[in-house]
């Protein structure tokens, strides 16, 4: 079948040439290239400011979820040049000494380099915790919940409750979101002088906690066999050179699922069982609409780490 024309739009001012619209992306859904890129521009409102100032990690999938997909941190030299770009994490170390090759990852600032992005078939995008001006500073700390069958996101949903009221004990607010694929995501907003190092020994901390007085349902152990009918909390998910699914992304699944922000009573719902944490991309367009954006106080809510978390 013959590729389908190319097109020229216009996103908030800026020229695009957008190709394949009429590509089906998610078959199993019938959800197309065009489709994708409409949810980016409908999205980009709360979910830009999420990846401002973040060097991005591209995951394409330029023949869909079925087909073969690759990890893309370089920006792509042909991005125009209204797309800036930013040294990302996986280059230099701490104390501003080089590892090998500075890599220029692409930096999202508007609802066009969006769409642009989503044009690539950049189907998920991947935020590490700092923003590019200071990678040594995480923004937040984030527990990454893990399911391993036969345990499911209920079973996450029972984690991130009981992570929240230590949290709440310790005096600090926290976020959660469904990452779209399996799991649970929990993030305390930080926004306040932290290293990588510290966010990751106090998501350890908090997870060990759990894992003391849960046995049989929490793991902070890295040992895959380990993991069956349990729930991993992935505190690794705060070094330095690890990033996330960001906020509102699509995922690469059967159906196109998003990462999305989800209220405490929903996951209290979820751990009843009343409720599935499971959106696709136009539900959550008119859910943003609803209830706007529930992440937002990650970007500005200013909480410091407990100096220690009692065993």
């Amino acid at each position: 079948m013959a590729a389908s024309k190319a097109v020229e739009v216009e996103v908030t001012g800026r020229r695009l040439r957008l190709s394949n619209l009429d590509k089906v992306l998610y078959p199993e859904a019938g959800f197309t290239k065009a489709e994708v890129l409409d949810y980016y521009a409908r999205i980009a409102p709360v979910m830009v400011p999420h990846l401002a100032g973040r060097a991005l990690t591209f995951k394409r999938y330029p023949d869909g979820v079925d087909g073969p997909s690759f990890f893309e941190k370089r920006c792509p030299g042909h991005r125009p040049d209204w797309v800036p770009t930013a040294i990302g994490p996986s280059s230099g170390k701490p104390g501003g000494g080089t590892k090998g090759d500075t890599v220029p990852y692409c930096v999202i600032e508007e609802t066009a380099a969006l769409v642009w992005a989503a044009n690539l078939a950049a189907l998920e995008l991947h935020a590490p915790m700092a923003c590019a001006s200071d990678l040594e500073t995480p923004r937040a700390v984030v527990f990454d919940l893990d399911p391993g069958p036969p345990a499911a996101l209920r079973e996450c949903a029972v984690v991130g409750l009981a992570i929240r009221d230590v949290l709440a004990e310790l005096g600090l607010e926290v976020l959660a979101k469904a990452s779209g694929s399996k799991g649970l995501q929990l993030y305390v907003p930080l926004n306040t002088p932290a290293t990588h190092e510290e966010a990751s020994q106090f998501a350890l901390a908090i997870g060990q906690l759990l894992e003391r007085a849960h046995p049989d349902l929490v793991l902070t152990a890295m040992k895959r066999e380990l993991r069956p009918g349990k729930i991993f909390v992935d505190w690794s998910q705060n070094s330095r050179h690890k990033t996330t699914i960001a906020p509102y992304s699509l995922r690469a699944r059967p159906r196109p699922t998003v990462s999305t922000p989800v209220s405490w009573d929903e996951v209290a719902e979820a751990a009843e069982g009343g409720r599935e944490l499971r959106f696709e991309a136009p539900d959550v367009v008119a859910r943003v609409e609803e209830v706007g954006d529930l992440f937002a106080p990650l970007l500005t809510l200013r909480q410091v780490l407990p100096e220690a978390v009692a065993g």
